[in-house]
């Protein structure tokens, strides 16, 4: 391996360092109190040279936002992949999600702005595109359309979306809601919608 190779290695360690001391700090302490004056204490470096790697608070929290919509695309592909049926599919995405909030929930909030605002998402991350994307080509499966009726599909995921999302939001800011009512609450929802989607797919077979 030559110096440049060794060089690049060694800056991508600490780019690594830097990200997981932040993950860490927010998981512990909250995204508040997050700082690059921290995350140098904690990986024992100089404030000064953390801005070598990131010119800011807000950069490193746009990573830490990417990577987490790298994971949560990976789930979905993951569960989309154990079903061939799309229902089945869609609605292992869905459950795949609200279990990537729960057990990312701080990735989680920062992902979405959930009681911290971190990114400028006039700056749509191309990540946070994929996610989307693999949501709208199983329901855009799922009710037999093409790019000519692409308004019904986006329709559909921002229904689905909306509603999952806030009971995922009401989790986050509470600790008081049973398991048992957010189970309810989730299986019925999707199925309302799944529901109704099926009722637009028999009306257009019917009506051609």
């Amino acid at each position: 391996m030559g110096s440049k190779q060794r060089i690049e290695r060694h800056k991508e360690f600490i780019r690594e360092q830097i990200l997981n001391a932040a993950l860490n700090i927010g998981i512990k302490s909250g995204w508040h109190a997050l700082s690059m004056r921290k995350i140098a204490e904690v990986i024992e470096y100089s404030a000064p040279a953390i801005y070598e790697y990131f010119g800011s608070k807000e950069e490193i929290l746009r990573e830490l936002t990417r990577n987490g919509f790298i994971l949560l695309t990976k789930q979905l592909q993951e569960a989309k992949s154990k079903f061939n049926n799309p229902l089945e599919q869609l609605r292992a995405m869905w459950k795949a999600y609200w279990n990537f909030s729960l057990s990312e929930q701080k990735r989680y909030q920062i992902m979405f702005g959930i009681e911290f605002t971190c990114c400028d998402f006039k700056k749509t991350l191309a990540e946070s595109e994929r996610a989307v994307s693999l949501f709208q080509g199983v329901i855009a499966e799922i009710l037999h359309q093409n790019d000519a009726r692409e308004a019904t599909v986006q329709q559909y995921y921002y229904t689905f979306w909306s509603t999952i999302h806030g009971l995922i939001s009401i989790n986050l800011i509470r600790s008081d809601v049973p398991e048992e009512i957010n189970t309810q609450v989730l299986s019925a929802a999707m199925e309302s919608i799944l529901d109704d989607m099926l009722a637009i797919t028999a009306s257009s077979s019917d009506n051609p």
